[in-house]
């Protein structure tokens, strides 16, 4: 009998997958380096965070993003491991410090635009790039982050809105120091970082998780098995107005595959009732491992 076992992957050794992910934190600490100074500093972009202080000083006081950025970090990151003790790890320390770094020996770099528009989607673009990649390495650059964490541990407030509390902050900041205009742009590049880092988390493939109710259950399982070659999970249901015991058929199937699916449903049960969601990430057999 073949089982399932031959086919399961050995855990990485720890050394290695410690590697890799020290990797991830250097290398997107260098893309968020990049677009800081390739697109968000020349164009006056503080898009929040820690390197939109800096912006903002190197504007007021002349003082160099990297240095600014690496007493930051550094004050961030000892005033949360002061309050919050030693959660953060040793990998969110190198990006808290390696960052800075690479914004130091790469503030020389030309920028390609001035126009702001652009330098507000690029720079949001690669910060949220970098961003994702550091977060795949199961770290973070420290800064604003471990400050939010802070303030919510004294106020219990959703992380999430202590994150936009500081850095709306300093976008509101940024547009008292330059302009109004600026500030609007600082925004356009806080969301494209969201949504870049949300790209990078889950990858540009959707896949569909389908619901299906059927009189023809039976049926339809092994068209789904057979046909169209997926797993399918079956779930208890009842009819809320008739209370009559309604299996719940769940399949997930690739986009492509996605068609022929419910062409398939439709010709075994005309009748099914189908319900369709996204799903941006699945892990397992038939879909992606890791």
């Amino acid at each position: 009998m073949v089982t399932l076992d031959k086919y399961r992957r050995e855990p990485m050794p720890r050394r290695m997958r410690l590697a890799i992910e020290f990797s991830y934190v250097i290398i997107g600490s260098l893309f968020i380096a990049l677009a800081f100074n390739l697109f968000l500093l020349p164009n006056n972009i503080a898009s929040g965070g820690v390197a939109g202080i800096s912006t903002i000083t190197k504007d007021v006081f002349g003082w160099e993003p990297g240095i600014v950025q690496w007493v930051l970090n550094i004050l961030f990151f000892s005033m949360g491991l002061f309050i919050l003790g030693k959660n953060f790890g040793i990998k969110s320390l190198v990006g808290t410090l390696i960052l800075p770094f690479f914004v130091l020996i790469t503030s020389d770099v030309v920028t390609p635009t001035e126009d702001p528009l652009l330098g507000a989607i690029f720079g949001g673009m690669g910060i949220g790039l970098g961003l994702g990649i550091v977060f795949r390495g199961r770290a973070s650059t420290g800064g604003v982050d471990l400050g939010a964490q802070v303030l919510h541990k004294f106020t219990k407030l959703p992380l999430g809105i202590c994150i936009a509390i500081l850095d709306g902050t300093i976008v509101f900041t940024s547009a008292i120091v330059f302009s109004v205009e600026e500030g609007l742009y600082a925004l356009i590049s806080l969301f494209i970082t969201s949504r870049t880092i949300d790209l990078v988390q889950v990858g540009f493939n959707t896949s569909k998780n389908v619901m299906i109710i059927s009189k023809k259950e039976m049926e339809v399982r092994r068209a789904l098995l057979n046909d169209i070659d997926r797993g399918v999970t079956v779930l208890k249901g009842a009819g809320g107005y008739t209370e009559e015991d309604r299996p719940v058929i769940m399949c997930v199937v690739q986009q492509n595959e996605f068609m022929k699916l419910t062409r398939t449903i439709k010709e075994i049960d005309p009748g099914a009732f189908i319900v369709t969601m996204n799903a941006t990430e699945v892990l397992g057999e038939g879909f992606k491992t890791s």
